[in-house]
C-alpha cells in the first residue's frame, strides 16, 4: 500500500478531525474556567499532546505491537489536530506585544511542561511495559 493510500488518508483525516474538535473544546473549557488572559488552553493540549505521544513512544519504544493504520489515526492524526504549535507561536507573539516576560513565562512552562510530561510518560510505559 503506498504512503498515500486513500484509506491511510482517510485514517489521518479522521485522527485529525477527532484531534482538532479535542482541541478546540479544550480552549473553550479554559476560557470559561480560566479566562482568557492567558492561553491555558493552548498551553494544556500542548502538554496533554506531548504526555500522549510519551505513553505511545514508550509502548511502541517498549514492543508494544502497534500497526501502521493505528499510528497513524493516532499519531499523525489525532496529536497531529490536538496539538498546536502554530497557535503556541501566535499566543507567545501576541503575550510578547503586552509583556516581554509574561511571553517568556508562558514558553519556558509549555516546554517544561511537555517535556517533562513526554519524559515521564515515556519512561512509565517504557518501564511498565513487556511483550
Amino acid at each position: 500500500m503506498t504512503p498515500f493510500a486513500p484509506q491511510l488518508l482517510a485514517l489521518v483525516a479522521l485522527g485529525g478531525a477527532i484531534g482538532s474538535i479535542a482541541r478546540y473544546a479544550v480552549g473553550i473549557l479554559a476560557i470559561r474556567w480560566l479566562g482568557a488572559g492567558f492561553p491555558w488552553g493552548t498551553m494544556a493540549v500542548n502538554v496533554a499532546g506531548s504526555a500522549i505521544i510519551g505513553l505511545l513512544g514508550g509502548a511502541i519504544a517498549s514492543g508494544l505491537p502497534m500497526s501502521n493504520e493505528m499510528r497513524l489515526l493516532a499519531i499523525t492524526g489525532f496529536l497531529g489536530g490536538f496539538t498546536t504549535f502554530s497557535s503556541f507561536s501566535l499566543d507567545t507573539g501576541t503575550l510578547f506585544l503586552r509583556s516581554p516576560v509574561l511571553a517568556a513565562g508562558y514558553v519556558a512552562l509549555t516546554l517544561a511542561g511537555g517535556l517533562l510530561a513526554f519524559a515521564l510518560t515515556f519512561e512509565a510505559m517504557r518501564r511498565s511495559y513487556s511483550p
